[in-house]
C-alpha cells in the first residue's frame, strides 16, 4: 500500500465516517477534510474538525504507520506543531509533537470497505497501456465520444459557475474577476490556489489605485503572501517590506491566515516570487488587461500582450539575498498559452 492512496481516501472521504473514533476512542465530525498541498509541510491544510467535544482547525498529516512519524523526523520539525489529526493505517505508537503534546490517531483501515482495497489492488496491478484497458474494447464509439463531451461541459458549465459567483460578488467586476484566474494561472498547479485566494484577499480597487507603481504592487502582492516577513541585508528587499508596511496602514488591510506560497520541487523559473514579480508587471503595463485580451484576435498578439518581464532586480535573483546569474525573465510562449 502507499501512502498517496490514504491521501485519496481522506481527501475524498472513500470510508465510513459517520462513527469515527480516534485510538482512544474519541468520537471525530470531518467538518472539511482541509486542502491537499502535495508540497513539503502536513499533507492537509486548514482542515476542520470536531474530536471528542472541541472544535478544531490545522493540519492533518497521513502516514501508512504511526512510527512514520517519527522516520521522518516530524516532531523536531515545527511545521508540524499545528497538526490536529494523525491518520495512519496502521497505529503502531503514540505521537507527540514538539511540545510533547499527544496528537489524537485515526486508524484508518477499520473503516475502509473491503471493495475499494480490491479496487486499489487491481490498479497496482501490472498494466500494458492503461488502467481501464480491458474495459474499452466492449465499449462502443458513441458512449465513449458521449462521455468525452460531457466532461467537456461540465468542466465548462463549472467554470462559468465559478465566474458567475465571483461576478456577483464584484458587482459585475470583469476586470477583477478576470485578474484572479490570472493569479490562480500564474500560480500553475502548485501555487494556483494559494495565488487565487491571496489576490481574493485584496480588494481589487487597490490593485486599481496602486498600478502605475509595479514596486508598489511588488510590495502588495510579496507582503500578502508572507514573503516580507523577515529581516534581510538585501536593499530592495528592505525596501518592499517599507513600502509593505505603509500599504498596510494606509488601506488598514487586516492581518488573515493564508496558506503559504510554496517554492518545494519547483524550477527555479516557476518560483512564487518571479511569478508574482511578472504578475505585478503584467498588471501595471496593460492597466486593461481583460478589456484588451477580450479583443485580441490573433494568437500572436495574445502573445505580445503578454510579453512582459518583471523589474530589473528579478534579472539576477530567484529569492532575496541570494544573487543569481543574469537572465530576463520573461514569460515564456509556453507558459503564456498555459494562461
Amino acid at each position: 500500500m502507499k501512502e498517496s492512496f490514504l491521501h485519496y481516501l481522506w481527501q475524498f472521504k472513500k470510508f465510513s465516517f459517520s462513527e469515527l473514533q480516534t485510538t482512544e476512542g474519541l468520537p471525530i465530525t470531518i467538518l472539511h477534510s482541509g486542502n491537499y498541498l502535495q508540497q513539503a509541510g502536513p499533507d492537509f491544510f486548514n482542515a476542520q474538525l470536531i474530536i471528542g467535544t472541541q472544535k478544531w482547525a490545522g493540519s492533518v498529516e497521513i502516514h501508512l504507520k504511526s512510527s512514520d512519524w517519527y522516520v521522518h523526523h516530524h516532531e523536531t520539525d515545527a511545521a508540524y506543531n499545528n497538526v490536529i489529526l494523525h491518520v495512519v493505517w496502521e497505529h503502531d505508537t503514540e505521537v507527540f509533537r514538539k511540545n510533547n503534546t499527544e496528537i489524537p490517531v485515526l486508524e484508518l483501515k477499520n473503516y475502509v470497505d473491503a471493495e475499494i482495497l480490491s479496487h486499489y489492488q487491481k490498479l497496482l496491478s501490472p498494466k500494458n497501456w492503461i488502467n481501464c484497458e480491458n474495459e474499452l474494447s466492449i465499449i462502443d464509439s458513441f458512449t465513449l465520444s458521449n462521455w468525452k463531451e460531457k466532461l467537456f461541459l461540465e468542466r465548462l458549465e463549472e467554470r462559468s459557475n465559478e465566474i458567475e459567483e465571483l461576478l456577483a460578488t464584484t458587482a459585475n467586476d470583469w476586470e477583477a474577476v478576470f485578474f484572479l484566474f490570472l493569479a490562480k494561472s500564474f500560480g500553475l498547479n502548485v501555487n494556483g490556489i494559494v495565488f487565487f485566494e491571496l489576490m481574493q484577499s485584496i480588494p481589487y480597487e487597490l490593485i486599481r489605485k496602486e498600478q502605475s507603481d509595479v514596486v508598489q504592487l511588488e510590495a502588495l502582492f510579496l507582503g500578502r503572501a508572507g514573503l516580507l516577513e523577515t529581516d534581510k541585508e538585501d536593499v530592495y528587499f528592505k525596501e518592499l517590506k517599507k513600502r509593505w508596511n505603509y500599504l498596510q496602514q494606509k488601506y488598514q488591510l487586516p492581518k488573515i491566515i493564508l496558506q503559504p506560497v510554496h517554492f518545494f520541487k519547483l524550477r527555479p523559473d516557476n518560483f512564487p516570487t518571479i511569478r508574482l514579480a511578472q504578475l505585478a508587471q503584467l498588471i501595471s503595463q496593460e492597466p486593461q488587461l481583460f478589456h484588451k485580451s477580450m479583443h485580441v484576435q490573433k494568437v500572436n498578439d495574445f502573445h505580445q500582450l503578454f510579453a512582459i518581464a518583471p523589474s530589473v532586480y528579478w534579472e539576477n535573483h530567484y529569492v532575496f539575498d541570494k544573487q543569481s546569474a543574469s537572465k530576463r525573465k520573461k514569460l515564456s510562449k509556453s507558459f503564456i498559452d498555459l494562461v
